[in-house]
């Protein structure tokens, strides 16, 4: 079976794990410095925060912009579940925007059309590992005094017209094993502003900047030297690793473009995509549908997975939350009916994108 993700470490990880365990200190320490350090050197971030997970980053984040009771955050429902839990952590009621179908990422027109004198943030979620497009809601955002706040999970080293995801404000990463960049669990803030800055790294840390002198009330949500240790070695071959995983795409591209019902995705002008997944869609036109697609997939040897298989206001357990509050989304509800994504990690062998192209092709008839 050729998988849908797969988790690769080198010798560079295991020395530096190994040198974190020789040092007697695995807590937070040098390596996690050295970790942000280094992200913010190479996607130009002033200010990088690490902490335990992608979802504490969402958390953390939404937690120091100080929202109140009745304050609304714009998202897309077409996202995992953390970005609206962490919403809901802070105490912010959810609303929804449609999405796009060239990008997957939140239409900014929908976004204009749902924003009330409640709102307080726009958080666009860059799915896939493509942004969404930023200047028109820069330009909203800016207009009605909003903040922004990029879930930028997936999508570590996009880019949309020369800047860096994570640039615009706030922004958040995912470290989870499955990322191109993984720790395992893990996770990043950044910030271009240095109050903001300041008190992340309060709130990660108990609320102390020394220790037993609490300045807020804080949390635990530090990362350890350990699983830095981890993150250091990939951002150093981290341009390799997108460099592979965009001729890998470039090469489902080639070999999928013709094939009837299923539509490719693409890299939009302006953009660097970084390819966390490969995302078709198969659409009406296909043999067959889109779950009878991935089984018959998985029988010739290629695995799939279904990112995501359901809105994020579909699931039982939002339905009817008072701070949940649905929308009519057109694209978003066909898009994840349609939506399959295939491998395109590094691990791939030219032999393996053969096999995915001629397995897909076969399925689909073509």
């Amino acid at each position: 079976m050729i998988p849908i993700t797969t988790v690769e470490f080198g010798e560079e990880e295991q020395q530096l794990v190994l040198e974190v365990l020789r040092s007697g200190a695995v807590a937070q320490g040098p390596k996690v410095a050295q970790l942000e350090g280094r992200f913010g050197e190479l996607f130009g971030s002033p200010h990088v925060v690490a902490v335990n997970n992608g979802t504490t980053a969402l958390i953390a984040a939404m937690q120091i912009l100080d929202l109140q009771p009745g304050d609304e955050v714009i998202t897309t429902p077409f996202t995992f579940v953390a970005t609206l839990n962490a919403i809901l952590e802070a105490g912010a009621t959810a609303t929804f925007a449609d999405i796009r179908s060239d990008d997957f990422n939140i239409d900014p027109a929908s976004v204009a059309e749902r924003v009330t004198d409640r709102t307080k943030v726009l958080l666009p979620v860059h799915l896939y590992g493509q942004m969404a497009d930023m200047d028109p809601l820069v330009a909203l955002a800016t207009e009605r005094g909003l903040r922004i706040l990029e879930d930028s999970a997936q999508s570590h080293g996009a880019s949309y017209k020369g800047k860096y995801a994570g640039s615009y404000g706030l922004g958040t990463f995912s470290l989870y094993a499955t990322k191109n960049i993984t720790t395992g669990e893990g996770g990043l803030i950044t910030t271009d502003d240095d109050t903001l800055a300041d008190r992340l790294r309060l709130l990660r840390n108990q609320g102390m900047r020394a220790r037993y002198v609490y300045e807020m009330a804080g949390n635990n949500y530090r990362l350890t030297d350990l699983q830095a240790a981890l993150g250091i070695p990939q951002l150093e071959r981290y341009a390799q690793t997108v460099a592979k995983r965009q001729s890998n795409a470039d090469r489902l591209i080639e070999g999928l473009s013709d094939v009837p019902g299923v539509i490719v995705p693409r890299q939009l002008n302006g953009r660097g995509h970084v390819w966390h997944q490969f995302t078709v869609r198969i659409t009406d036109e296909a043999r067959v549908g889109r779950d009878a697609f991935v089984e018959a997939l998985a029988e010739r040897g290629v695995g799939s997975g279904i990112y995501y298989p359901k809105l994020v206001t579909d699931y039982d357990a939002y339905r009817s939350h008072p701070r949940v509050i649905p929308a009519d989304v057109p694209v978003a509800t066909q898009v994840v009916k349609e939506v399959l994504s295939l491998p395109v990690h590094t691990a791939l062998s030219d032999a393996d994108l053969t096999e995915v192209i001629s397995a897909v092709r076969a399925v689909a008839g073509a």
